[in-house]
């Protein structure tokens, strides 16, 4: 509605301003302001925000060229709309202030006509500006909405597959480190603890587990109900995936003691090839399968609250620099009997 436009008149005569602004209250623009010099006018725009600016192009202290290039080299006031006021003698400097980024002329005396085409076409285009700046910027808040989303549940180099082609590629990494981390009695403590109570515990404890992974240059890769899964080397580069995963894992254990309600873990680190991609079309996912993950989840299983276990696979790569011992041969599902080691420190 015309009304809801903000427009500065900005002339040195007060007989001129007087006649436009009368002008425009007949033609429902009633939220108007007045300058007399360019000055007083750059003053005012940096004081509110103004639809159009109405600019003569002869004035004292800081004419109408001056003032023009002034609005259009200021970072916040460049896209308001500039219509020059001109005597019909002054039509050539008004070309230039035109090229120079003014939106529009009003020849002086005013025309009733002329005037109100001219100023509702410059407020159309302010208007439809205005909405394509709000569109894209809704549009760069869905975007980094979806970064925050991909961020909270993709490992990195994922994320940055997927922007490059719209795509992660399914394909299997070798002397991956899997790390499998999971709750003691959980089920228990939810069934006893107000929803609130433990999501808000959980999300604590999924923080401290995704900036964990972070700091040892292990990738989260996701939460299953009440475990966690993080890789070592799959798309980020480690030099040593499985003594860095145990690390983790011991700080881990560590971490989940010290935070409300004290929670008790068992970690589980096996090391090997995996198959890594994209799954879904719509609410898709980054996943691991093969067989160095499954083994990896049971090993979890095995360990006792707040216990590390590594397979005999991986254990070698790490035993001059780890702590631990065997816990003896345990029978895991589909593998028979396995040597496990508990690890209790990183040297």
């Amino acid at each position: 509605m015309t009304d809801h436009a903000k427009i500065l008149i900005v002339d040195d005569t007060e007989e001129n301003r007087y006649t436009l602004g009368h002008r425009l209250r007949r033609e429902g623009y009633s939220d108007l302001s007045f300058a007399e010099d360019g000055e007083e006018a750059l003053a005012k725009l940096r004081a509110e925000n103004y639809d159009l600016v109405l600019l003569d192009v002869m004035m004292p202290v800081l004419d109408g060229y001056e003032t023009l290039a002034s609005i259009k080299t200021d970072a916040v006031l460049r896209n308001v709309p500039v219509i020059m006021i001109s005597a019909v003698d002054e039509v050539e400097s008004v070309v230039r202030c035109i090229e120079h980024g003014a939106e529009d002329y009003l020849p002086k005396p005013f025309n009733p006509a002329l005037l109100r085409a001219r100023i509702g076409a410059s407020l159309s285009r302010k208007r439809f500006r205005d909405q394509e700046t709000e569109y894209l910027g809704r549009i760069e808040a869905e975007k980094a909405r979806v970064d925050q989303l991909l961020q909270a549940t993709w490992p990195p180099g994922a994320i940055k597959e997927y922007k490059e082609t719209g795509f992660v590629r399914p394909r299997r990494f070798d002397g991956v480190a899997v790390l499998f981390c999971d709750i003691v009695d959980f089920t228990a403590y939810c069934d006893s603890h107000a929803p609130e109570e433990v999501v808000t515990h959980l999300e604590a404890l999924t923080g401290a587990f995704e900036r964990l992974t972070d700091e040892h240059g292990l990738e989260k890769i996701k939460t299953i109900g009440d475990a966690f899964l993080a890789t070592g080397g799959l798309l980020r580069s480690l030099a040593d995936p499985a003594l860095a995963a145990v690390s983790c894992g011991l700080e881990i254990i560590k971490a989940a003691n010290a935070m409300p309600p004290g929670w008790h873990v068992r970690v589980g680190i096996h090391g090997g090839p995996v198959v890594a991609g994209m799954m879904g079309s719509q609410n898709c996912s980054f996943d691991l399968w093969g067989d160095t993950v499954n083994l990896a989840a049971r090993i979890a299983k095995e360990a006792q609250p707040d216990q590390l276990l590594v397979s005999e696979a991986i254990w070698p790569s790490i035993r001059d620099r780890c702590q631990g011992g065997s816990v003896g041969q345990t029978e895991l599902k589909g593998k028979g009997k396995v040597e496990l080691i508990a690890c209790h420190s990183v040297a």
